[in-house]
């Protein structure tokens, strides 16, 4: 029997692509507050709800990517005896967080807007759209800015889904203004921040729901159990794979255990240098805990080491 450990992505370069996101969330953060003020201030000027709706919002981003740099900088902090897995959990903490932030703020837009419907107020378009002109400007430097990495890391894809998210509320708002400017039609400023609140519940659901994959430690949506129980199936040697499980430990931090048989002539070294080289190049495992049993003892093995509920082979 004999087991074998890696390490995924490498300190080092986990290390150094964490010191880039904060470094890009730093910049939109402190450009999104100051944009809050100006929103603030155009809103209660203009007496837009959609204005104000949309520096909600904003409040919520800077929140939020305060709250990334936070689980970014408590992430760098190494393994303990007690958390032996590190803190890189910590960033998942902070999507969750952010997520159910963004619910909040769109109950809360909702309700007022609602309330609005019954009583219309009068709106400055000219305001409402210089404005917001001036927050979607701001915001598609911070899509550009945020763009690298978001894919591999689900904090960082948090904050640019905010982001993403307040860009279409500003879109709202400046098609808002020109309607009112153009028809009188008061009603569709409340409308307008009804349809910021779907755009927000929608950026939410999304990640909420690949927060709770990775607290569920479901396998990553990019990688395919079967698929990776076939390659490992096909190497010389091996003749059954069992007990599989592949997880994230936090975000782009994918890990692998599994049990493998190994033929009666099988050299123990040799078959686990080649199922990691297997693992790591097809799939981009490196962090893979293999137990391998020769086949004499697979039936002790399949009698006690495989829980009732583990995926079937």
């Amino acid at each position: 029997m004999a087991h074998s450990h890696g390490h995924t992505m490498g300190i080092g370069t986990a290390r150094e692509a964490r010191g880039d996101h904060a470094r890009r969330i730093l910049v939109v953060a402190i450009l999104s507050a100051l944009y809050v003020v100006v929103e603030v201030v155009g809103g209660l000027w203009s007496g837009s709800l959609a204005l104000l709706a949309d520096a909600g919002h904003t409040l919520s981003d800077v929140g939020a990517l305060v709250l990334s740099l936070v689980a970014i900088w408590i992430a760098k902090h190494p393994a303990t005896k007690r958390r032996t897995f590190g803190h890189t959990r910590a960033e998942i903490l902070a999507a969750l967080a952010q997520g159910v932030g963004l619910l909040v703020v769109a109950i809360f837009v909702s309700i007022e807007a609602i309330e609005r419907f019954g009583a219309p107020r009068e709106v400055s378009a000219g305001v409402m759209i210089v404005v917001a002109s001036g927050g979607l400007a701001m915001n598609a430097f911070g899509l550009w800015w945020l763009r690298q990495g978001r894919h591999e890391n689900l904090n960082l894809r948090g904050a640019w889904l905010h982001i993403a998210s307040d860009a279409l509320g500003s879109i709202g708002v400046i098609v808002a203004g020109i309607a009112i400017e153009a028809y009188g039609w008061t009603w569709i400023d409340p409308a307008a921040s009804l349809l910021i609140s779907a755009l927000i519940v929608y950026a939410a659901v999304f990640l909420l729901r690949d927060v709770v994959d990775v607290l569920m430690e479901s396998a990553p949506a990019h990688l395919d159990t079967d698929e990776i129980r076939g390659q490992l199936l096909a190497e010389p040697g091996v003749l059954e794979i069992h007990d599989l499980h592949v997880w994230s430990i936090g975000s782009g931090e994918v890990s692998l255990s599994c049990h493998a048989i190994g033929s009666a002539d099988f050299e123990a070294g040799d078959l686990l240098r080649r199922l990691q080289q297997r693992l790591r190049g097809s799939f981009g495992i490196e962090h893979a805990t293999l137990q391998l049993e020769p086949e004499a003892g697979a039936e002790v093995c399949a009698a006690n080491c495989e829980p009732e509920n583990s995926p079937s082979t």
